[in-house]
């Protein structure tokens, strides 16, 4: 079901998740890494460094290093393809499960949370 938001009230929502965010001083995602593993969790596998790069519109080095960060944090991990060994394929983790769940949870009680 869509959601009724006027500008304003959309972008108080995002503000006010993004502050939630910031304060979590354990995953201060920038907003490149955030894309990412939302790509992660939210489309269906097989996902890749060169697949993300691609998605993002930018380098592979660039998605290296939020991989490099994001894996640090126990979000995602990569291995290489066995079937083709010049993919590296980037898997979901469930502490990243769990922190995408919370980020969900976050937006909607904070939706909630708007004044009309």
């Amino acid at each position: 079901m869509p959601l009724d938001l006027r500008p304003s009230q959309a972008l108080r929502l995002w503000h006010d998740v993004v502050f939630d965010l910031v304060r979590d001083a354990d995953r201060d995602l920038t907003t490149r890494q955030l894309a990412g593993l939302l790509t992660v969790y939210l489309e269906p596998p097989p996902h890749t460094v060169r697949g993300l790069a691609q998605k993002l519109g930018v380098t592979k080095p660039v998605i290296t290093r939020a991989l490099d960060t994001m894996g640090r944090l126990n979000l995602v991990t990569r291995r290489r393809d066995d079937l083709d060994r010049r993919n590296v394929l980037v898997h979901r983790t469930l502490e990243g499960s769990l922190a995408v769940e919370r980020l969900g949870d976050a937006i909607v009680r904070r939706h909630h949370e708007l004044p009309p």
